[in-house]
């Protein structure tokens, strides 16, 4: 199956490169210039990943993530604005990942792939470190044991793996697993406690002095 990418763009030779190489690597590419006609775009056609530039004429990236987000359509946001308050920002409105120009084109077609990959996940267990995920089950294996997860403490472990070697913020880490703005950290930092006592890893799931945790995964 040929993934479809829109790449909502206003300079062209970006958007031209961008579009060239995901082509090249096998991924069939369409283009909006400006927010409004990337609206009407995706109102109107199904597609597997957003490619989402933040100055844009009309509407900006950030209005047309408001858009995007209730869709659940995968969204990276290519931007000049490199500030961790803009990536915050970005990620905090939806966005699966943020990258700053200028960038390379490696970098780009392995944030896609990342981002694809926890969407269309074509395999039914996941392998991290000496635990087995049933995701269609929602079950966990470790030493041949089930370990008992809450709803929560499931998805938060998923969400880890998925950003495995990745500092993750408290903040960042708490509105993508709970889908809440409110500043209620103390809950995240309470299962991560739970999860390092049930799974035994103490030393894997690190804290990040001021930035929050990341599960350390040997590459």
């Amino acid at each position: 199956m040929v993934l479809k990418v829109l790449v909502v763009e206003d300079e062209l030779p970006i958007r031209d490169f961008i579009g060239m190489n995901l082509t090249r690597a096998g991924y069939q590419c369409e283009y909006a210039q400006n927010g409004m006609e990337g609206a009407n775009m995706i109102e109107k056609n199904h597609y597997d990943l957003i490619l989402l530039d933040i100055m844009l004429p009309f509407i900006d990236g950030y209005e047309l993530m408001q858009y995007i987000e209730p869709q659940h359509i995968p969204t990276i946001f290519i931007s000049a604005k490199g500030t961790v308050e803009d990536r915050v920002k970005g990620l905090r409105m939806g966005a699966d990942d943020y990258l700053v120009k200028p960038f390379s084109m490696d970098e780009l077609l392995a944030r896609v792939e990342s981002v694809l990959r926890r969407y269309h996940q074509s395999m039914n267990t996941i392998q991290v470190l000496d635990i087995t995920i049933d995701v269609q089950q929602r079950s966990v294996i470790q030493n041949h044991q089930k370990v008992e997860l809450t709803h929560m403490e499931y998805e938060l472990l998923m969400f880890l793996i998925q950003n495995k070697n990745i500092a993750l913020y408290r903040d960042v880490l708490y509105q993508k697993v709970w889908k809440d703005d409110r500043d209620q950290t103390r809950t995240l930092d309470l299962h991560i406690q739970r999860l390092r006592k049930k799974l035994n890893w103490h030393e894997h799931i690190k804290t990040v002095y001021k930035i929050g945790y990341m599960l350390e995964v040997p590459v």
